[in-house]
């Protein structure tokens, strides 16, 4: 018979359903979580694992042995003893100062010479320890109070205290007044003429009253320092400056000294007691020739500008006239009226 026409099997040959716990659980996981059959079996062995690796701990852990602390506390005790056995009286700890502790008892009050108490008996009648340590060292300074002014000057001493000590003080109120010295004519005289510094007898020569003008740039460092104000510092600065300017044209331009630049008053003084010759010609200045370190050290010039001139000069060749150098830029017209006068193009 053709399998297309077996008659289709009855109900008894349908497999027994099994309806256990287990069989249940898989299938509420499968239907909630969308599980096929094989990872449901997957999660429960999973799960199963899980558990025993929770569980397993406790299984194999061993039993501890209850704790009896009797032995411990009877050994703890043997070296209390021991200790205590070993343990010697110390010596008594003897103060630098007996009397800081206890409170001085006081004394009734009675004449008394202050130069001859002691801290503590200062304390008797009723002064604190610092203040009682503070007259006892005020006195070994001066070396002996002479009158009651000097006690009432005691730093932290209170008025209160110094009043009702003072009537039992036995030194005078006030000081003796100061006697003025006597001295002789003829000491006094031999006392200024052995001053150091005295009018005969001084290292610096007075410099003159009146002064006549004087060539600026012909001076030399004494001549300037004729000139009040002026002294070895600000002459040779003086000397310096017009050697590398070559030579003043003005007596203005003193003000550009550095050290002069906050002494309007000094350089005042110059423009009165000097000049400059009408025919005067300063020393000219090659900036063409002229190596980088001789542009440098002038004063117009600085060693960014010589920089700079030395380089327009080898790319352009030599300057012709005062003019071209208005093609540097960094050359302001300032700079540049300045140092006209200095220029000379060869």
């Amino acid at each position: 018979m053709p399998v297309s026409q077996r008659p289709p099997a009855g109900p008894a040959s349908k497999p027994p359903r099994r309806r256990g716990v287990f069989l249940l659980g898989q299938r509420t996981l499968r239907r909630y979580f969308g599980f096929s059959r094989r990872e449901t079996s997957g999660f429960v062995v999973l799960v199963g694992l899980l558990l025993l690796w929770l569980v397993l701990p406790s299984l194999l852990r061993p039993a501890l042995p209850s704790y009896d602390p009797a032995p411990d506390q009877r050994r703890l005790n043997a070296w209390a003893t021991e200790l205590a056995a070993r343990r010697t009286a110390r010596p008594a700890f003897t103060s630098r100062y007996p009397h800081r502790g206890a409170p001085v008892a006081q004394v009734p009050l009675a004449p008394f010479n202050p130069n001859q108490l002691s801290e503590m008996e200062w304390e008797a009648r009723g002064l604190p320890r610092y203040v009682a340590r503070r007259i006892v060292r005020y006195r070994e300074v001066i070396g002996g109070f002479r009158a009651k002014e000097q006690i009432r000057r005691t730093y932290g001493l209170d008025d209160s205290v110094y009043t009702r000590l003072a009537p039992y003080i036995q030194l005078p109120d006030q000081l003796p007044p100061h006697e003025p010295r006597q001295y002789a004519a003829n000491r006094r005289k031999e006392y200024f003429e052995h001053q150091p510094f005295s009018a005969g007898a001084s290292r610096f020569a007075r410099k003159p009253a009146r002064l006549a003008p004087f060539d600026l740039n012909a001076a030399d460092t004494t001549q300037l320092m004729q000139i009040r104000g002026i002294g070895r510092g600000y002459a040779r600065r003086i000397v310096e400056y017009r050697q590398r300017l070559g030579g003043f044209r003005t007596q203005a331009q003193t003000a550009e000294i550095y050290s002069l630049r906050d002494a309007p008053d000094l350089v005042d003084s110059l423009r009165k007691y000097t000049f400059v010759a009408p025919s005067f010609a300063p020393t000219p200045l090659d900036v063409n020739n002229a190596p980088f370190e001789v542009l440098q050290a002038h004063p117009y010039v600085g060693k960014r500008l010589a920089r700079v001139l030395v380089a327009f000069r080898q790319q352009h060749g030599p300057f012709r006239q005062p003019t071209d150098l208005r093609q540097i830029r960094i050359l302001d017209q300032a700079t540049y009226e300045k140092l006209a006068p200095y220029l000379v193009l060869r």
